[in-house]
């Protein structure tokens, strides 16, 4: 059983919750820790991603990155989480041209302190991956929107996600 920090993984997040903090490597090997990602004065968009290479994914994540600059303006990072390795996420990374911050969770820390574990893919078990999900931080921390998946098919809702980080960036 996974725990989310000193709790087991049984309620999701919801909106005006605390993000957990985290600290995981990015595609350089460098660690990204949540907590001085929005002391920038940002917000954060996390995006959970179930495995690089793989279809669904990569649109997924194509998308985002064609959007950066509404992003952007909205005053949001982007960061991509999977379990993937850092090394293959850095080739992800290239060969897609993606212009923010992936993030390795390989010792499946970071999935399990925001409750979207996989433990399986499409009725095969396996060793956890992460589930299809979004969250917009505020720069205080706080969960401002939340949508995930148990389907690994599903994509997320790309415009409610830019547009609720635009009306957010506007208040």
């Amino acid at each position: 059983m996974f725990l989310c920090g000193s709790r087991p993984c049984v309620m999701p997040l919801k909106v005006g919750d605390k993000a957990p903090d985290f600290e995981a490597l990015d595609t350089d090997l460098k660690p990204v820790r949540l907590s001085e990602v929005l002391a920038r004065g940002r917000y954060v968009v996390l995006l959970f991603f179930p495995g690089a290479f793989t279809s669904v994914c990569t649109k997924e994540l194509c998308t985002f990155r064609d959007n950066m600059a509404k992003l952007a303006k909205a005053n949001a990072e982007v960061i991509a989480i999977s379990v993937d390795s850092p090394f293959s996420l850095k080739e992800f990374k290239e060969k897609n041209r993606l212009h923010f911050t992936l993030v390795s969770d390989f010792n499946r820390q970071v999935i399990a302190l925001y409750d979207v574990v996989l433990p399986k893919l499409l009725h095969f078990p396996l060793y956890y991956l992460a589930k299809r999900a979004v969250y917009i931080i505020a720069p205080d921390g706080t969960i401002k929107y939340v949508w995930y998946s148990d389907n690994p098919l599903d994509e997320p809702p790309y415009d409610e996600v830019i547009n609720t980080v635009n009306k957010l960036a506007a208040q």
